[in-house]
């Protein structure tokens, strides 16, 4: 039985002309970072179930492709339940282990910490346009600031990003998850409902503000709370200033130091950017993670029709591990969705070394190969990119293949 050459259903082979675009990016990404103090860390790729099933990181945990244990500690007999078979996991992001990572070195690292991650992650997600079950995330979060100066440079950083990429007129959609639940309460919902009246808001981009009256309704919450709710998102949509229209609606329900923090981060945000985008207010953004208890926020970028990263705050989560909260905060670049949109637009990368091709003839002499060699070590040397290989018999079709991967000069070397 001949073996399987096709990779495993949502994941892929990336070819080289992918493969040079990944790596500028990157290396812009990391240039970028780096520029605004962020530092690189490594975590496993795999973490303890325990870790990953914890209950906070909402539907990913559904998703999680589970390790068996090995040798003697896998008894397939005995087990009863699934604990008995399974112990690891390969992780479904970076934050979870990001705050193991924390708490087991808090005392040998700075205060607050700017972590920079890139790593695989997986998924057990139905494939799709940008989606796959392993993909890159690129991380960046802060770990110990509790003010609101987190989420600025977390916001600037990211969209620094974006820009020296070439991305323009995108969005960064800013939303906190204390305005969910203050609306939530006006309008009467218990608060134990929240969670399932914010999946259903979850899903306004796609099926509007009619179809969330009538998951609404059909979850059998009370009309009167459904119709105060709803028209509250009907009140920020005409107003001038969405967040001082809640303000005022929302009164005690909605403590007044969020709405000044959200005004900070905005100004501040607006006045000091340098890539072309628009920060905007959203009460319709919930975003997944049940681990989010502040601020946060989601890239929409026109061309995609869709999230391409996002983020927010977390001052529970660390405190899971260590029995003391910290406040943390965090960005993700949607890296796999960034680079389709490249491919797509036939990007190409600035300031590339020259790329020359040396076609070396089958039977060239031995005693003059040292020369070429030479050569296109001084032609290194001097900046150049240069590709030595034997010449094939179909000299066209080589070159052809050569040029796709960025070769326009080519020197030949023939036999006596």
């Amino acid at each position: 039985m001949a073996l399987i050459k096709k990779p495993v259903t949502g994941m892929k082979d990336i070819m080289p002309d992918e493969m040079q675009i990944r790596d500028y990016v990157m290396n812009v990404i990391k240039e970028t970072y780096r520029a605004f103090g962020f530092t690189p860390i490594e975590t496993p790729c795999m973490e303890h179930i325990e870790n990953l099933s914890s209950k906070q990181g909402g539907e990913n945990e559904k998703l999680i492709f589970k390790v068996l244990k090995r040798g003697e500690k896998l008894n397939l007999e005995k087990a009863e339940c699934e604990a008995d078979l399974v112990d690891n996991g390969l992780r479904y992001d970076l934050t979870v282990p990001l705050c193991r990572y924390y708490s087991n070195h808090a005392n040998d690292l700075p205060s607050p910490f700017k972590a920079l991650q890139m790593g695989n992650v997986w998924r057990a997600d139905r494939p799709q346009r940008g989606r796959y079950r392993q993909f890159m995330q690129c991380d960046i979060d802060i770990i110990g600031e509790p003010s609101n100066l987190a989420e600025i440079e977390l916001i600037l950083a990211t969209t620094s990003t974006l820009g020296k990429l070439g991305f323009k007129n995108f969005e960064i959609r800013i939303n906190e998850r204390r305005i969910l639940k203050a609306m939530a309460a006006y309008s009467g919902f218990e608060e134990k409902d929240y969670d399932t009246v914010f999946i259903i808001l979850d899903k306004m981009d796609k099926i509007g503000l009619e179809g969330v009256a009538e998951e609404l309704e059909k979850a059998e919450f009370p009309k009167e709370a459904i119709e105060k709710y709803l028209s509250l998102f009907t009140g920020v949509e005409q107003a001038e200033d969405g967040i001082a229209y809640l303000a005022e609606t929302l009164g005690d329900y909605l403590e007044a130091d969020v709405v000044q923090s959200m005004q900070e981060i905005s100004a501040s945000v607006t006045s000091t950017k340098t890539a072309d985008f628009e920060l905007v207010f959203d009460p319709t953004l919930v975003r997944g993670m049940s681990y989010y208890t502040g601020t946060i926020f989601e890239i929409a970028i026109p061309e995609f029709g869709g999230s391409c990263g996002g983020g927010g705050r977390y001052d529970k989560m660390v405190g899971n591990f260590t029995g003391k909260d910290v406040p943390a905060c965090g960005f993700s670049i949607g890296f796999e969705r960034i680079i389709m949109l490249l491919m797509e637009s036939g990007f190409q990368i600035p300031e590339q070394p020259a790329k020359v091709a040396y076609l070396i003839e089958k039977g060239y002499p031995g005693d003059q190969l040292s020369e070429v060699i030479a050569k296109a070590q001084k032609a290194r040397a001097e900046g150049q990119q240069v590709l030595v290989v034997r010449m094939n018999k179909n000299k066209k079709f080589q070159k052809e293949q050569l040029r796709k991967d960025g070769y326009e000069d080519f020197v030949e070397f023939f036999k006596n």
